[in-house]
């Protein structure tokens, strides 16, 4: 492991750039639940446990038109605890390398953590549109959402589209989705694309992304290819494929810091 740590060390200090990849282990230090699988979905929301609902089946935008406050529920509980939760100390070492991030990740951790350049693939949770969709706008989520800690319900007045008065929703990429407003996540990953035709000798740091949805894997080895510079840190499926990448089976906020160590 300290052979690892020490180049991936080497590849961070020799990189022209550094592009991060994140996946949902990258929050498991701030205290954010782990969704793995129908049993760490139901540890972080026992009631849904009683309804027999998985994490597939409650993000979904149906829910939004044949039971609104089941759905509003849902997000609007992720919405308080994303606001609420500080990010981890590995956070604030990525951005003293002047990373760029590509993550599937909703929850706005990164932007948290004073990031600005942040391609969100699946959209944001602090962004909503309308459920029609009337409109291809997209808006600050500005309200706050209550919610029964008994029953996962929301309550009260829901979020609302200012123009049309239809109900809103998150601006996130659920299962099935064809009303999603892509534009806020394409804009960004425009961006990014231009940035990584300007350097060279990219370093890619893939953190916390799982083979059951590899959108974030595909791009970090995608990204990675000219340069070889793959560091994976994954405390569950950290094996590289192609032989000059790194394998650091650890935790997100324990690896970055054992890097930084030695930068």
């Amino acid at each position: 492991m300290t052979t690892e740590l020490d180049r991936a060390a080497e590849a961070i200090a020799t990189a022209g750039a550094v592009l991060v990849c994140a996946g949902a282990g990258m929050g498991v230090d701030s205290g954010l639940p782990d969704f793995r699988g129908s049993a760490g979905f139901w540890r972080a929301y026992p009631p849904y446990e009683r309804l027999g609902l998985r994490f597939e089946e409650l993000a979904d935008p149906v829910h939004f038109t044949d039971d609104p406050e089941l759905a509003w529920g849902f997000y609007g509980h992720r919405l308080a605890l994303y606001r609420s939760t500080v990010p981890h100390a590995g956070f604030e070492v990525l951005l003293g390398w002047g990373a760029e991030v590509f993550t599937s990740n909703v929850d706005g951790q990164f932007q948290l953590a004073g990031f600005t350049g942040v391609a969100e693939v699946h959209g944001s949770i602090h962004h909503l549109q309308c459920t029609l969709p009337c409109r291809g706008d997209v808006w600050a989520a500005e309200a706050e959402v209550a919610v029964d800690p008994e029953t996962m319900r929301a309550v009260g007045d829901l979020p609302e589209c200012p123009t049309c008065g239809a109900l809103a929703r998150p601006n996130i990429l659920m299962f099935g989705d064809s009303w999603w407003v892509p534009h806020r996540s394409q804009s960004a990953l425009d961006s990014l694309a231009t940035w990584r035709r300007s350097v060279r000798d990219l370093a890619v740091v893939e953190i916390g992304a799982g083979q059951a949805v590899p959108t974030v894997r595909r791009y970090a080895e995608l990204a990675s290819a000219a340069s070889g510079r793959l560091i994976r840190i994954n405390t569950r499926e950290p094996e590289v494929r192609h032989g000059r990448g790194i394998s650091l089976p650890m935790p997100a906020a324990e690896a970055l810091a054992e890097i930084q160590s030695r930068l």
